[in-house]
């Protein structure tokens, strides 16, 4: 019944539009489910710090025994091992048209050339079917669910999140597209570089000679770029070009947006400066401007080998018959930012596949185990 009824929220959610800056009626959605369990929820302040549609939820279920055993200030619970927390995010990378989620054979997928949506909605059915189980029958530790919002696009919900706010001392983040058993242990930092090269315009055919080309320019920076894997800690890459306004005009502009990313932060800064400096240069031998913008959109992490989180997951999976794999990752997740502040945040594989493309899926079976994985990260928080 149980595992019939987290398959029934998994579809329901994916159909549930969310993309990143419309939360709302996502994140409506489960405040209703929360309160109707009973528990404690309440929405914070990050809808417009994140630019999202909603806030952050937070649902609280205190352990078996009682809500604290830790008092702080004026009876909140201090942040500590009574309590852990587990995060997913409610949206969506952009689709056009509506979801429709199909069963093939116990593997779930979308019924038309849109994504599926189990990025995050499978760690959102897991959390509320986790929430469903805990509401009848608490645990050995308190636990918090944190939905947050604009993941997508900068880990926005999660870096506005007061982390003080929360009673866990560690928490778990279920985003991570691989096979579940794998504990990611490394995160890299995240540079964009936004590159804005101003030429002259100037007619092609007639009077090329007066103009300047914004679009030589930056194709020579990029030419003298070092892209793609560079090590194997660190990726750098060009993804957009933009420019000119018709094929018999010099173009006067042009916009090039490009990534560096490392698992050592010194080495993210040392590849996006060298970005940097190849787009002076070019505008400087092409005669024509250029506005340079680098932002740290999030930064990376190595986790100690004393982890609580951890030592929890590791048991956990090991408790399931799954041997844990640490693994390094080259994506970003609500960890980085959740471990940026300062809460000890670790991320794990949940089964899903092939995100951000009509190709996404994920097996009711690997629900299913997710499920049991957190189940059994309560249970052994319980024990350390």
């Amino acid at each position: 019944m149980s595992e019939a009824r987290l398959l029934e929220r998994f579809v329901r959610y994916c159909e549930t539009p969310s993309v990143t800056g419309e939360e709302r009626a996502m994140v409506d959605t489960l405040a209703a489910e929360l309160a109707g369990l009973g528990i404690e929820c309440l929405e914070d302040d990050a809808a417009g710090p994140a630019r999202a549609g909603a806030g952050n939820l937070i649902a609280r279920i205190p352990p078996a025994g009682g809500p604290e055993t830790s008092p702080g200030e004026a009876g909140v619970p201090s942040r500590g091992a009574a309590w852990i927390a587990f995060f997913a995010h409610v949206d969506t990378v952009p689709h056009d048209g509506p979801i429709a989620v199909v069963d093939d054979g116990g593997t779930f997928r979308s019924a038309g050339p849109t994504i599926l949506g189990a990025d995050n909605k499978a760690a959102v059915a897991v959390a509320m079917e986790l929430a469903t189980r805990l509401a009848a029958e608490p645990g050995p530790v308190g636990v918090e669910l944190v939905f947050t919002v604009a993941e997508e696009q900068g880990l926005r919900g999660a870096t506005a999140l007061d982390v003080e706010a929360l009673r866990s001392g560690c928490g778990f983040v279920l985003d991570h597209a691989t096979p579940i058993g794998e504990v990611i242990v490394a995160a890299p930092t995240y540079k964009k570089l936004i590159a804005d090269f101003r030429g002259v315009e100037s007619h092609a055919g007639i009077r090329p000679e007066a103009g300047r080309s914004a679009i030589a320019a930056a194709t020579a920076a990029i030419a003298t770029m070092d892209l793609g894997r560079l090590d194997g800690e660190t990726t750098a890459n060009i993804g957009v070009i933009d420019g000119g306004t018709a094929p018999n005009v010099v173009a006067g502009r042009c916009r090039v947006e490009g990534e560096a990313r490392a698992l050592d932060g010194g080495r993210a800064e040392q590849v996006a400066q060298a970005m940097v400096d190849a787009c002076s240069w070019a505008a400087g031998e092409a005669g024509v401007d250029v506005d340079l913008l680098v932002e740290t959109y999030f930064r990376g992490y190595r986790l100690k080998p004393s982890s609580r989180p951890l030592a929890i997951a590791r048991a956990a999976l090991e408790d399931r018959g799954i041997e844990p794999v640490e693994v390094s990752t080259g994506g970003g997740s609500d960890a980085n930012a959740l471990r940026a502040a300062g809460f000890d945040a670790l991320l794990l594989a949940n089964g899903t596949a092939a995100n951000h493309t009509a190709d996404e899926s994920v097996g009711a079976d690997a629900l299913v185990e997710m499920l049991g994985v957190c189940m059994a990260i309560v249970d052994e928080a319980g024990r350390r």
